[in-house]
């Protein structure tokens, strides 16, 4: 099975991290030569995998693994915004930004993702992402009120 895998030049990825890999039937192409950018789209969205589920989550198994990441790509896609698409999701890329709503006069909606690991707002009075009806409507619990963080 050819599966690659792409890693950069550094030190770390020694000719014996390569040959257990090659054995297992995996190719390994290495970036360009003096080019720290050819990875980047990939070392930002692992970034972001890292700091919003992995550093979270104890995953015990590949299957588990995969499991929190299909629950987890909606969101990236639907619910998060992206500073570089000037705070809308990528399901929203190319589209105008929503209106401003006053917040002050609906209620808010807290929707649990991964199990309560992060979570979504929505206003009340507006129907969520057509994505999160799509997923588990059930899951958009009562209306969220403040509390202050807890250190």
């Amino acid at each position: 099975m050819d599966r690659p895998v792409i890693r950069d030049r550094a030190g770390q990825f020694t000719g014996s991290f390569d040959a257990v890999l090659t054995a297992e039937g995996t190719r390994i192409p290495a970036s360009p030569p003096q080019a720290p950018g050819a990875n980047a789209i990939c070392k930002r969205i692992i970034g972001t995998l890292r700091r919003e589920v992995l550093d979270r989550v104890l995953n015990v198994k590949e299957h588990h693994l995969r499991q929190v990441l299909t629950e987890y790509v909606p969101r990236y896609n639907t619910g998060r915004p992206h500073r570089a698409l000037g705070q809308l999701t990528p399901a929203q890329a190319g589209t105008r930004p929503p209106e401003p709503v006053n917040l002050a006069e609906h209620p808010i909606r807290r929707k649990q993702v991964l199990g309560g690991l992060t979570h979504e707002y929505h206003v009340a009075a507006l129907p969520p992402t057509a994505q999160a009806q799509v997923t588990n409507p059930n899951r958009i619990s009562e209306p969220y009120r403040h509390e202050s963080p807890r250190f």
